[in-house]
């Protein structure tokens, strides 16, 4: 029987998947972590650096959760701060200085919304990014591995590729969210859930993702090498593509659009 959307949230919040740091450690060779986003300070939600896929030299950025209750706590459970942000917007930039391509892995249920957060301006971190990434002159892949959550998980995903793995969800708000503000009512999260059209297979069908990625093998040596071989045939396909920045601007622009009668 399958699953229902509030049931695959619950799946995409599981502790026991593996987060970015395990997809770092193994699908990428020789990774080097860099910190700091050179204003503020460095923001370890976010893991940034350079890393070779099959010998391609590549720049990863990481949303992470962490694994035990301390780390998840260090990570700031995978909420990060407009440092954050702005720390993998230097790097993107590095990057294209240098003709790498950039590769990010999602995890979030959110970018963190304290005052300190808004004070340090959130909002303009995530828009920078956005507005940055869009006409950043090096391919681009996203992979949603767990939790999409409004623009914090926008902030890495304006991208040439994105993903999502079979369980992950995508949305602009989480199913919580939605239906304390629908309905004074948290509880009726597996309503919004159904509502918010946040699964893969909403997200493939209204053309928000091109890839969705089988759990069948999750955690273990044979899905990382999987993931590892789509990256490497995605990199070296987007590293040839003399159109980029159009095609991707063309991407965007194409969520959403709704065909019309022209008679009417």
């Amino acid at each position: 029987m399958s699953q229902t959307p509030y049931e695959r949230v619950k799946l995409a919040r599981d502790g026991k998947r593996p987060t970015s740091q395990d997809y770092i450690k193994n699908i990428f060779k020789n990774f080097i972590e860099l910190h700091g986003d050179r204003r503020y300070g460095d923001d370890r939600a976010i893991i940034g650096g350079l890393g070779r896929l099959d010998g391609i030299p590549v720049t990863v950025i990481a949303i992470e959760k962490g694994h035990s209750s301390k780390e998840r706590v260090e990570r700031n459970f995978g909420a990060p701060h407009p440092e954050g942000y702005r720390k993998a917007l230097r790097l993107m930039k590095q990057a294209e200085k240098f003709g790498r391509p950039v590769i990010c892995f999602i995890d979030t249920s959110g970018a963190y919304c304290g005052v300190e957060a808004e004070e340090r301006g959130q909002g303009q971190a995530i828009a920078e990014n956005l507005m940055e990434m869009s006409t950043l002159c090096v391919p681009i892949i996203s992979v949603l591995i767990g939790e999409g959550g409004s623009g914090g998980a926008l902030a890495l995903a304006v991208a040439d590729r994105v993903w999502m793995l079979q369980n992950a969800v995508y949305s602009v708000i989480s199913p919580e969210g939605c239906a304390s503000i629908l309905w004074k009512d948290s509880a009726k999260a597996d309503v919004a859930a159904s509502s918010l059209k946040l699964t893969a297979e909403d997200a493939k069908s209204l053309g928000v993702i091109e890839r969705i990625l089988s759990e069948t093998d999750i955690g273990k040596k044979e899905y990382f090498e999987r993931i590892r071989s789509l990256l490497v045939e995605e990199v070296n396909e987007l590293s040839g593509d003399s159109d980029l920045l159009q095609k991707r601007y063309d991407r965007f622009r194409r969520i959403g659009m709704v065909e019309t009668d022209k008679k009417a």
